[in-house]
């Protein structure tokens, strides 16, 4: 029985007869809350994530999945991890014996999950589920304690990005086509939207006969349909693969190559060792609790991007949430496996050939423009600078010029260099974090200019990265939004949340304390800016101390795990609590990661301050754990803080 493989695998060695580091890895850490994380199976970076579906709208519900709901709808086979917008949860399976409930939905009990595998209880269905994969093919093994054994599928799963309590699925799928060329065989192709337009093959095999095949009419607006199968009575177990493909049916089929047999035991075995192999990285001394949340974020971390290219293909990846990763997880995982990012980076070099500029925020090879900033360029950059075997740094820089000189969505290049900024008459929302951001950007172009020997556009984007400065306001202390003529926006309120599309505003999911520290690559004319570093110390205190009622800064769901000001919880405030060390104050850095290790990376369902984003909230703990953080996570300057964990041995993290 898988069941009792999954309990004796935290009891054996997986490599030589060192105790796997599995063990500390807890993945519903962050599956309540705003977390947005899940603790379905998968394998580093992979392709597929099988696991439990327990709604399919709403915030709440951007991985498919919240540790608070009883209920579980079935098992769907892909997923994102820590997102702030919902995505995939394509192809739901259910069991169930002679009953089931309600929508063919159960109450779950007993749920357990490790690196690699799921497996849970469904009394309502008289079934257990044990799931394991590989890269590609989600593997399920169902066993019934009732009449008959059945099982619902619905092709017409999806997640949707709707805010409403009453989900409609009929515009998830655009159209569908299949068949069954055996009486063990599913396979189709679903054209899907959501986040983005995409197209999705799947094949779907059995260990054993279909005895029949009813098709139901669950919405006579669906695009794709839905089954029970039955199997006929029996007490064997029910096996199925599913294998995915965003190339081709082609894909698909060659993606069933990598489970041979229904040996499942070989896959789960092989999902934890390629586990093993990630963790083993980094290899560390702490205390229980502090390895349990240590090695929960390094799986976090690794859970994606997301391989989209079949197997014995030329590796390409997709799910990439530059404006959360580019501040340290992109940096990570350069450091500790060179060689899986550059692939990454190669794939966004050639997204960049396809469509004309770097990923903005991809996914399943598609760009949804969500956020801000063309941040695959500091990634990309710093691949460059590191000397990343296979990276050509002369089509990198091809691909990161053409990313900040030609106008596409979200910038508008002709607009910022006639105004040296974004003016908010003329860019409505987010005019100063765009401003800023894109600063950054610039300054990473200019140090791969100036290594390839391009002093012209070395000198370009240097001078664009001192765009900030137009929009600092000496009288406030404050970037703030400025028209295309100058003027100030009035009134000026600093505490003011803004988001696009819901709040308006000069901000990104913030508001001016939070964008006032946001000069990574020139920290000391930040310092300069607000007098020096005694009075730059006195406006850090200041941040985490001040508070303000909720009529001063309106709602926003991102902004979480507030100290003063300081929002942990959201990106653009990760690297401040190191400014200090920057402005000579490290012990009031290591005060305040003690204190964020303390509250904000608890380790329980509802453990994490807010959304993971693909493995940034996480990286921003291992780093921090290690003693230090990339204020600036282009050129290799680490800014320390302090330790909670220590390296075994002398290994060199850096690349």
């Amino acid at each position: 029985m898988l069941r009792k493989r999954l309990l004796l695998l935290s009891l054996v060695c997986i490599a030589g007869c060192t105790k796997p580091l599995g063990r500390w890895v807890d993945p519903f850490i962050g599956t309540d809350y705003t977390g947005h994380t899940f603790p379905a199976a998968s394998c580093p970076l992979g392709m597929v994530q099988p696991g439990p579906q327990t709604g399919n709208y709403l915030w709440k519900y951007c991985s498919g999945y919240n540790w608070s709901d009883s209920l579980i709808l079935g098992f769907t086979q892909n997923r994102l991890s820590g997102t702030g917008v919902p995505s995939l949860g394509n192809i739901l399976i259910m069991p169930f014996s002679g009953s089931h409930g309600p929508e063919y939905a159960s109450v779950k009990q007993d749920e357990k999950a490790s690196p690699g595998s799921y497996s849970v209880s469904l009394p309502d269905n008289g079934a257990t589920v044990y799931i394991t994969c590989t890269p590609r093919v989600g593997c399920y093994e169902m066993n019934f304690t009732g009449e008959g054994r059945h099982l619902f599928v619905n092709l017409q799963s999806a997640q949707l990005r709707i805010k409403t309590p009453d989900p409609d699925l009929s515009g998830a799928v655009l159209d569908w086509e299949g068949d069954m060329p055996d009486c063990r065989t599913l396979r189709g192709r679903l054209g899907l939207k959501s986040w983005v337009e995409y197209t999705l093959w799947y094949e779907i095999a059995f260990d054993q006969d279909i005895v029949t095949l009813d098709t139901l009419c669950l919405n006579p607006a669906y695009k794709a349909p839905a089954y029970v199968m039955d199997f006929g009575s029996g007490s064997s177990p029910l096996k199925a693969k599913i294998a995915l493909s965003y190339t081709s049916a082609e894909g698909a089929h060659a993606n069933m190559a990598e489970v041979s047999g229904w040996n499942f035991a070989r896959v789960e075995k092989s999902a934890a060792k390629s586990w093993e192999s990630i963790l083993n990285l980094l290899p560390i001394e702490a205390p229980d609790s502090v390895l349990t949340a240590f090695y929960t974020s390094l799986y976090h971390l690794y859970l994606q991007p997301t391989v989209i290219s079949d197997l014995g293909a030329k590796p390409r990846y997709s799910t990439f949430s530059q404006w959360d990763t580019f501040r340290a997880a992109d940096l990570l995982r350069t450091l500790l496996t060179p060689d899986i990012e550059a692939n990454i980076v190669n794939s966004m070099i050639d997204a960049a050939e396809d469509r004309g500029h770097l990923p903005v925020w991809d996914l399943c090879g598609k760009d949804n423009y969500c956020m801000i900033g063309n941040h695959s360029v500091p990634t990309v950059v710093d691949a460059c600078l590191r000397g990343l075997r296979g990276v050509d740094p002369e089509r990198a820089y091809a691909a990161v010029r053409a990313s900040l000189t030609a106008s596409h969505e979200k910038s508008d290049w002709e607009i910022y260099d006639r105004c040296g900024y974004y003016p908010f008459d003329l860019v409505k929302e987010e005019s100063v974090s765009r401003t800023l951001e894109s600063c950054y950007d610039d300054w990473c172009a200019a140090q791969l200019a100036r290594k390839l020997g391009k002093e012209e556009d070395y000198a370009f984007f240097m001078e664009r990265s001192r765009n900030y400065r137009h929009l600092f306001d000496a009288s406030t202390g404050f970037f703030r939004g400025r028209d295309s003529k100058g003027a100030w926006r009035e009134p000026f309120e600093p505490y003011r949340y803004a988001h696009a599309g819901k709040q308006g505003g000069d901000f990104t999911e913030a508001n001016a304390w939070h964008y006032r520290w946001h000069v990574l690559h020139d920290t000391d004319d930040l310092i300069s800016l607000l007098g020096g570093k005694e009075k730059f110390v006195e406006k850090l205190d200041s941040l985490f101390s001040v508070s303000a009622p909720s009529s001063l800064t309106g709602e926003s769901n991102d902004i979480t795990g507030l100290i003063g000001q300081y929002s942990h919880g959201n990106e653009p405030c990760h690297h401040v609590i190191y400014l200090y060390t920057l402005a000579g104050r490290q012990d009031k850095a290591a005060a305040l990661v003690r204190q964020v290790f303390r509250d904000f990376y608890r380790n329980e369902p509802g453990g994490l301050c807010g959304n993971d984003d693909c493995g940034q909230m996480s990286a921003w703990y291992i780093f921090s754990a290690l003693g230090y953080y990339p204020v600036n996570p282009v050129g290799g300057a680490f800014v320390p803080g302090e330790a909670q964990v220590r390296l075994k041995g002398a290994r060199k993290v850096l690349y």
